[in-house]
């Protein structure tokens, strides 16, 4: 029998797992705005703006480990043919999923998104938080130009 004291140890363990796993998410809960969408390349000051200078979106991180993006470009109009419906995706983000975070990053296993084929995949962003500001830095990855480019997207707290 007391081979298996340790094993009243474990649901002890489980809550303490798990409220360490909340007090990470607690730092991203909320409702934030979006500031600015950037294109940074590597090893240069170049920036680019894919969504325009003014885009508009929120990003929101429940308590209970979900996370929703919806960020639309600048100077989206009601389309009038299928064209103009088709191309509105090219100024679109939207996905949802159950997320974690490990340290300064957060991952979110995509389970909706506009884009069908980040459906069932981890989506690791970087992030720092200074006071009300929360900054999310995409992995680097080549362009089509074969440089290196991240998305940094910027985004205060909503009140």
């Amino acid at each position: 029998m007391t081979r298996f004291k340790w094993l009243a140890l474990v649901p002890i363990l489980l809550v303490v797992m798990a409220a360490s796993f909340a007090a990470e998410r607690d730092v991203l809960v909320g409702n934030w705005r979006l500031v600015s969408f950037e294109r940074e390349y590597q090893g240069s000051a170049d920036r680019e703006f894919p969504m325009g200078k003014l885009p508009t979106g929120y990003i929101n991180f429940l308590p209970e480990g979900r996370m929703a993006v919806v960020i639309t470009g600048e100077g989206r109009k009601a389309p009038s043919t299928d064209q103009d419906r088709a191309s509105l995706f090219n100024s679109l983000v939207a996905y949802t999923g159950a997320y974690r975070v490990d340290g300064d990053k957060w991952i979110t296993t995509v389970d909706v998104s506009a884009n069908p084929t980040l459906v069932g995949t981890e989506q690791t962003r970087s992030f720092r938080i200074t006071g009300d500001r929360l900054q999310e830095m995409t992995a680097w990855a080549s362009r089509p130009d074969n440089r290196m480019a991240r998305a940094v997207i910027t985004y205060e707290r909503a009140k």
